[in-house]
């Protein structure tokens, strides 16, 4: 078993080496790498597309409107940033305009996010939205079908949800996604945490 102090140095490395990257056309726009942040021994993984324009500037994910959203919904799970879950993308750089990443895009940058997943090795992964479903499990996963069903993608217990920024377009997925993540806590409870507090669960 690795040592947390392993992880969170090899975690370090990758960072220092992910910032340098120039893989793609998106380094030459980008004001800063978004590596992700969060526990380095989490137990759940959460992805998504791509930075915006505020994490763009911050160098951190989710720290916009959609990651207050999210900030609120782990928070109402029991799960803190720093302790439960650790945060990333498909993409590391935002793209221009706040687009979709291109499948060329997601191809090369990918391999940063599964290098991540392997060191922290989560218990549990969460594709937030439909693009992170997309390019993680492929195109025969649909977000308004399949969210909130467990499968195993890259030999790990996934499941899919509404990503933050649609709850905000659209309130009405809100008691959706409220439903899947009870259900994350229950996941959590039973693979790693039975005493886990959550008051709503």
């Amino acid at each position: 078993m690795t040592e947390p102090a392993e992880i969170t140095d090899s975690l370090l490395r990758l960072k220092q080496e992910t910032i340098a990257c120039s893989r793609c056309e998106l380094s030459k726009t980008r004001k800063n790498v978004v590596f992700g942040e969060g526990n380095p021994n989490a137990d759940i993984f959460l992805i998504a597309e791509a930075p915006g324009h505020t994490e763009d500037l911050a160098g951190r994910p989710f720290v916009g409107a959609s990651g207050q959203l999210l900030d609120k919904i782990l928070a109402a799970c029991g799960f803190t940033r720093q302790q439960h879950v650790f945060l990333s993308n498909v993409v590391k750089c935002r793209p221009p305009g706040n687009r979709t990443p291109s499948l060329q895009e997601a191809g090369l940058c990918i391999p940063w996010l599964y290098r991540q997943m392997e060191l922290i090795d989560p218990q549990i992964v969460i594709l937030l939205g439909a693009t992170a479903l997309r390019y993680m499990a492929g195109p025969a996963y649909k977000i308004t079908r399949d969210h909130g069903k467990w499968f195993y993608c890259n030999r790990r217990l996934t499941m899919a949800v509404y990503h933050p920024s649609a709850l905000l377009r659209n309130p009405g997925l809100k008691r959706d996604t409220w439903t899947d993540f009870k259900n994350v806590v229950l996941k959590y409870r039973e693979l790693s945490d039975p005493d886990h507090v959550c008051q709503y669960v």
